[in-house]
């Protein structure tokens, strides 16, 4: 097809020439020639050859093939048939002994693709010493592949020293063999240093692409922006992703359910990055979503598999907790504490249990001297709304109420808080008359006439509203001196008062 060359500093040696398509080689003189016959279905194809220097630094050269409309097919023809077989490796000139061999002397690796059908053994190259022109040569390998496990993949036919792999190769148990030739004469005596020789099994696309798991699990938040993350699937390829693509994976969503009139996610061809592209993510909606992904080799373009990611839409405090009903009605007896007066109920379309439903109730008016609380009851969220202290009915006996609702977290929208009303009906109860002051003292000489009025102690009855007769007894009168009239609550003296009497302390009668 074309000769390549390299300069080394005006040095002459022997050069090997490696193409990193298997589809072309090239000849130590430089020409580069089809492995076998191709037929171009593209305008031109591009690859590189590689060679070695005698320090071993490589370098390389792109070359492109285009296609032509006219050229000669005859030249084509005898330059495919001159470099049909194999090449030739030749032991280093005398003076490049087994010392200098890394260092004046570098042999390229051999290519050998994979999964080749044969017919085997197959020859690679010709192991050369130039001694042969003076003695009969003969050539052994060692190594791995050869006499070390495993033994027998690589052969040497040991009077032309070609060299010849007798099976099928698998990159992906062994990706290059390390072996040593030898060349000894008729007696069993080294004609030659032994000479490494590397061959390296090239990749043929046999492998699919695993995923690391079936299903993948990723969550995101409800009303996500576009580009936000959600998960990365990864799957791996035991091809070969450096020196060719076949190893180089590229993902793709196959298909997304439930469908919408819009994709709402994406994912990142190279690095398997699951991600937000649409708008309007809610969890209220669509709580889940199921993805097949797709892993294809060579970069996309090759064989494939799937897996499935689904996606967990969690919940965001995007809906506020609403009264229902907005309008209630409670009575409750006066000086009783603690009692239930009513329960609020409210409806959160977020997430049951979580912090965006639960609710929070909050007082807002008709309660200015704290009469009432209220609580959430952790069960049902509604809302319990308490007496704190004994209402007075004669004080009030009707309570209009204001009552909004919250979440335990904010709202992440702008949302209106939802109110109730609630009215309170304070119920009366028969209360027991009060003397006013409590404790009444007076001031009488002894020896009081019999009937005479000590004091008047009268009481008042709290309850406004009902109208009801306050009858009078003596409740405590250890000397049993003093009598009270059951009407007007006038206390007379029963018996002589007697300051010097045991009942009276401190000249003092209770």
């Amino acid at each position: 097809l074309s000769p390549v060359s390299f300069a080394d500093c005006g040095e002459q040696r022997r050069a090997m020439y490696l193409s990193d398509d298997t589809r072309f080689k090239v000849s130590r003189d430089g020409v580069i020639s089809v492995t076998w016959p191709l037929q171009l279905q593209q305008q031109e194809i591009s690859f590189s050859v590689h060679t070695w220097d005698a320090v071993g630094k490589k370098h390389s050269a792109r070359v492109t093939l285009r296609r032509q409309r006219h050229h000669r097919r005859h030249h084509h023809h005898r330059h495919q048939q001159q470099d049909a077989a194999p090449g030739v490796l030749t032991f280093p000139e005398p003076g490049h002994g087994l010392r200098r061999q890394k260092r004046d002397w570098v042999i390229p690796p051999i290519n050998c693709p994979e999964n080749e059908r044969g017919p085997f053994p197959k020859k690679l190259v010709q192991i050369k010493s130039n001694k042969d022109k003076e003695t009969k040569v003969f050539y052994s390998i060692t190594g791995q592949g050869a006499d070390t496990p495993p033994v027998g993949v690589f052969t040497i036919e040991r009077e032309t020293g070609w060299l010849e792999v007798t099976k099928p190769l698998d990159r992906e148990e062994i990706d290059k063999y390390v072996l040593f030739s030898h060349a000894v004469s008729a007696n069993g005596q080294p004609v030659e240093d032994p000479m490494e020789i590397i061959i390296t099994v090239t990749d043929q696309n046999d492998n699919r692409p695993i995923f690391t798991k079936q299903v993948f699990i990723g969550y995101i938040e409800e009303n996500a922006k576009p580009g936000t993350s959600v998960m990365t699937v990864n799957a791996t390829d035991a091809d070969d992703g450096i020196n060719v693509n076949n190893g180089i994976i590229g993902y793709s969503i196959l298909s997304e359910e439930p469908k919408s009139a819009q994709q709402m996610f994406t994912i990142n061809r190279e690095k398997g990055i699951i991600s937000v592209i649409g708008t309007g993510l809610d969890r209220e909606t669509t709580p889940n979503y199921t993805l097949i992904i797709q892993a294809a080799d060579q970069e996309g373009n090759g064989l494939t598999n799937t897996a499935t990611a689904i996606v967990e839409v969690t919940d965001a405090n995007d809906n506020p907790p609403v009264f229902s009903p907005n309008m209630y009605e409670g009575t409750v007896n006066e000086n009783e504490v603690g009692v239930v007066v009513a329960r609020l109920h409210v409806t959160d379309q977020d997430m049951q249990g979580s912090p965006a439903w639960q609710a929070v109730y909050h007082i807002k008016g008709g309660d200015r001297n704290g009469d009432f609380n209220i609580t959430t009851d952790p069960k049902n969220n509604d809302g319990i709304l308490k007496t704190a202290k004994g209402l007075d009915y004669e004080t009030g006996s009707r309570y209009n109420l204001v009552v909004t609702v919250e979440n335990t977290v904010p709202f992440t929208v702008p949302l209106v808080l939802s109110t109730a009303t609630v009215l309170v009906m304070v119920r009366d109860v028969n209360e027991a008359p009060i003397f006013v002051p409590p404790v009444k003292r007076v001031q009488v000489m002894e020896d009081l006439p019999l009937g005479h009025q000590v004091t008047s102690y009268t009481a008042q009855d709290p309850d406004r509203d009902q109208r009801q007769k306050i009858t009078y007894r003596m409740g405590s009168d250890p000397a049993g001196g003093r009598a009270i009239d059951p009407e007007n609550g006038i206390v007379t003296a029963a018996q002589p008062l007697d300051r010097e009497s045991v009942h009276a302390i401190n000249s003092t009668y209770k």
